[in-house]
């Protein structure tokens, strides 16, 4: 249930316009301080992992870890994407909610 909640709100952030994914475009949004929260694949490589939580935390930016990398690049609409940002604060509110089994949409 929870993993439909957050394909879900994935799904209408890319259709809003509010989503990079691709490394390297999530790299940039950090750096130019318009992600307000990173999602990586739990099946990412580990030093995919260890290289955006550095930098997360350098950026001050939220970053979670959940769902695979099919979940992930199924409900945006890519093929193997491991690593997206959430460009808008209320998509990404929503989604560290649901993330951290807060209060959840729906």
């Amino acid at each position: 249930m929870i993993k439909n909640k957050i394909t879900g709100m994935l799904g209408l952030a890319k259709k809003a316009g509010k989503l990079t994914f691709g490394t390297e475009s999530v790299k940039s949004t950090i750096i130019k301080k318009q992600a307000k929260l990173v999602i990586i694949a739990e099946d990412a490589a580990d030093r995919t992992k260890k290289n955006f939580t550095m930098l997360c935390e350098k950026e001050n930016v939220p970053i979670r870890i959940t769902e695979k990398i099919e979940e992930i690049s199924q409900a945006i609409g890519q093929v193997n994407k491991a690593v997206i940002s959430i460009n808008d604060k209320n998509f990404s509110e929503g989604l560290i909610k649901i993330i951290d089994g807060g209060d959840t949409i729906g």
